[in-house]
Parts: C-alpha cells; sequence; structure tokens
C-alpha cells in the first residue's frame, strides 16, 4: 500500500504550483477582463473555504463596477450552458480545480 504521507505532499505540490487564475474562455475587453479576474482571484482567496460568500462578494463588486445583472458560479466539477451579453463573460480556473464563471444578462 502506498505511503499517504507522500500521496498528501504531491496534492500539496499541486495545489501550489496551480494556484495561479488560468482564463479558459472570455470575450471581455481588456480592462474588464482583468479587473474580473482579480476580483475573482481576491474572492476565493479571502473565502477558500465558503464559495457561496465569493460568488456573492463577486457579483456585488461587479453589479456596482459594470451595472446590475451580473451572475456567479463558482465549484468543482460543473457543467453549465448561458446566455450571455456580448462581451460580457469570464470562464476561468483557479487554484487548480476550483472554476468561476462570470456573465452578466439582461
Amino acid at each position: 500500500m502506498a505511503d499517504t504521507g507522500e500521496g498528501k505532499k504531491e496534492e500539496a505540490d499541486y495545489k501550489r504550483l496551480h494556484n495561479f487564475p488560468l482564463i479558459r474562455h472570455t470575450d471581455m475587453p481588456e480592462e474588464m477582463r482583468v479587473e474580473a479576474m482579480e476580483l475573482c482571484v481576491t474572492a476565493c482567496e479571502k473565502y477558500a473555504t465558503n464559495n457561496e460568500s465569493a460568488a456573492k462578494m463577486i457579483k456585488e463588486m461587479m453589479d456596482k463596477k459594470f451595472g446590475s445583472s451580473w451572475h456567479v458560479v463558482i465549484g468543482e466539477s460543473f457543467g453549465f450552458e448561458i446566455t450571455h451579453e456580448v462581451k460580457n463573460l469570464l470562464y476561468m480556473f483557479f487554484g487548480g480545480n476550483l472554476a468561476v464563471c462570470v456573465w452578466k444578462c439582461s
């Protein structure tokens, strides 16, 4: 049987190596994309154990900064199909396997 300490070390190394934002898809303008990405990273780090609070923080800040009707989904292993306003979608990964989808629809 494999040593469990070694498995935990490999998992910790994996999480440390992948602790950066990775944009999977976006159609946002550059300035909005950078601000949204930084906001997502900040919220996910602040609420590392509570995805609901992180999503609420992102939604409220995006509503305040870029107008209302923003939606946020944060989690692992989910699929989605959405309709969104053009130039208002960000789908990214953070911390290895945590996905964040932010979009606006009216």
